[in-house]
């Protein structure tokens, strides 16, 4: 929207809460619930532009019901008939809540703490000052071109106005520093939204580390971006899309620790404990990190004997959990060097593996990386120079609110402490109630998705703060790909339907009928193996031989 404001209704007085106005407004000049306005007032002598969010709608006067009594008939028809006008029959009654004036020196939103008066005006908020104050971009202006900013991530447009009318930019230092989630029932876009914030932070603008934890192959597609035009920079960047499948994926035994043995073990005894307690921590004292569990089993047996009946408990169930499991190596482990790096965006496709190897993967990994931005903020040698982020689909599995995931521990450390140590997290799942509340709690930014189940949408508004609990009412009714933005990367909660990827969706839901109809297709045109069935007289009955 551009040029003169539009009026669209006058104050009519305060409402329900400190913060809540009521205005009227005639039929022709429709206003949607979540649709931000504007009015003026006084603030310490200076005209401030004050905006607030539309938050119910109701009909205060129209036709008499018994204009409505046959649905054949228009009503306007029987209006004419009976000479009574329908001009500007129908008056709505709005409720608004008040969010403040966008104050330049401190960047975002300040109460005025007065409501405005009776009669006031009111206009629809322009689209350039919303795309400008409703991020937290940390404009020193309510009026800019935010396209010419860098490090910011265009996620899509205000959902109750015009498509592609009002563009919002998210900052992706905020949601990349402080944690992200994004919550949503299956088939409602959440993976889709995700690959659209991977695509936004590996443009040339921003060039970020990022690493996707993948454990059902999703993200297949994100290879497009390169050779595609719009990520590429002038200077010759073009994002680097690395994949490791299950083969490439490692850990070197040296690499767990005592818990992560224990969980793998499956409660082992006491006895068993303390044999394996004493016998790791000898391992890990040697100058050598490569060993295997014959190395742990003979160094047991130095120490407790062979013929410990522990022991060989141990050495059974050692050899069963990690020595037989491919994922344990006493030498290969997966390079920190080559799964990040600036402009580069790794999956690890752990589709093949089963929960527990994912997790123990994960566990291996974030700790490993974690160690590595700990060194490098308190300026040791270290690998990782630069800040990562990673992105958890099914984010439950890996953060449990059951609290019986070896990867819980390392995650709450990251979300609690991650920022200072440039290590940011995102996490995705259709689960919110399943989601540990301390991690989630920690997540700065979120985007909320349609969710039907009630005690889902507990869990999001008990974790968001920023939000009212008019914007949760929204949540049933979303369709897919329009979401809610809140949190640290927003002044205030907005609407918005997440734009087009420009890369392909590799998410979607599998095809039933199709793929019976092309199976069906594939059976016909094979040469079948069964003989059909004589009963004499040599004439066929059509039945086949399934003897």
């Amino acid at each position: 929207m551009s040029g003169q404001p539009t009026i669209v209704g006058t104050v009519a007085g305060p409402g329900d809460d400190p913060n809540e106005f009521v205005f009227i407004t005639p039929a022709e000049k429709p206003i949607k619930t979540g649709e931000f306005i504007t009015y003026s007032v006084s603030v310490d002598g200076d005209d401030r532009s004050v905006f607030a969010r539309v938050t119910n709608r109701e009909l205060i006067r129209g036709l008499p019901e018994g204009y409505l009594a046959d649905p054949a008939v228009s009503p306007d028809t029987v209006a004419t008939t009976l000479g009574v006008p329908t001009e500007d029959t129908e008056l709505y009654r709005l409720t608004a809540t008040v969010i403040g004036y966008y104050n330049t020196e401190m960047t975002t939103f300040a109460n005025p703490r007065q409501l405005p008066a009776p009669g006031t005006p009111l206009s629809i908020a322009p689209d350039r000052q919303l795309e400008t104050i409703l991020p937290n971009l940390g404009c020193e202006t309510d009026n800019m071109d935010v396209t010419e900013l860098d490090g910011v991530a265009h996620i899509g447009w205000l959902l109750n106005r015009s498509p592609k009318a009002t563009n919002i930019h998210l900052p992706i230092e905020e949601f990349a520093s402080t944690h992200l989630a994004i919550l949503a029932s299956t088939g409602s876009g959440k993976s889709f939204t995700a690959s659209v914030l991977v695509e936004e932070m590996m443009r040339s603008s921003s060039r970020a580390s990022l690493l996707v934890f993948d454990p059902h192959g999703e993200y297949t597609t994100l290879a497009d971006m390169q050779g595609h035009e719009m990520f590429q920079g002038e200077d010759g960047y073009e994002p680097d899309v690395v994949y490791y499948d299950s083969e490439r994926l490692r850990v070197r035994i040296s690499e767990l620790n005592l818990g992560d043995v224990m969980a793998v073990l499956d409660n082992p005894s006491n006895r068993m404990q303390e044999r394996l307690s004493t016998g790791w921590r000898s391992m890990q004292q040697q100058d050598s990190r490569t060993w295997d569990i014959n190395d742990l089993i003979d160094r047991m047996e130095q120490l407790y004997g062979e013929d410990d009946a522990s022991v060989g408990a141990l050495e059974w169930r050692l050899r069963r959990s990690i020595g037989e499991n491919d994922l344990f190596h006493p030498e290969d482990n997966v390079p920190l060097g080559e799964i990040v790096g600036p402009g580069q965006c790794t999956v690890l496709q752990m589709d093949t593996l089963d929960r527990r190897n994912q997790q123990l993967i994960t566990t291996v990994l974030l700790r490993r990386l974690y160690r590595e931005r700990l060194n490098d903020v308190r300026e040791r040698d270290t690998a990782i120079e630069y800040p990562i982020f990673s992105l958890f689909e099914e984010g439950h599995r890996f953060a449990p609110a059951s609290g019986d995931a070896l990867s819980l521990g390392i995650m709450r450390t990251i979300t609690s402490e991650g920022r200072k140590f440039g290590f940011g997290l995102g996490i995705i799942s259709q689960r919110p109630s399943k989601i540990d509340q301390d991690v989630l709690s920690q997540c700065g930014t979120q985007i909320s998705m349609q969710i039907q189940n009630p005690n889902d949408q507990d869990a999001i508004e008990k974790s968001v703060e920023a939000a009212g609990e008019d914007i949760f009412r929204e949540l049933p009714g979303l369709t897919p790909g329009q979401a809610i933005v809140s949190g640290d990367a927003m002044n205030t909660p907005a609407l918005i339907q997440v734009r087009d990827r420009r890369t392909r969706h590799g998410a979607e839901s599998l095809s039933v009928v199709e793929k019976w109809h092309d199976a069906y297709e594939q059976q016909q045109r094979e040469p079948t193996h069964s003989e059909t069935a004589d009963f004499g007289g040599g004439e066929s009955t059509g039945m086949q031989n399934l003897n």
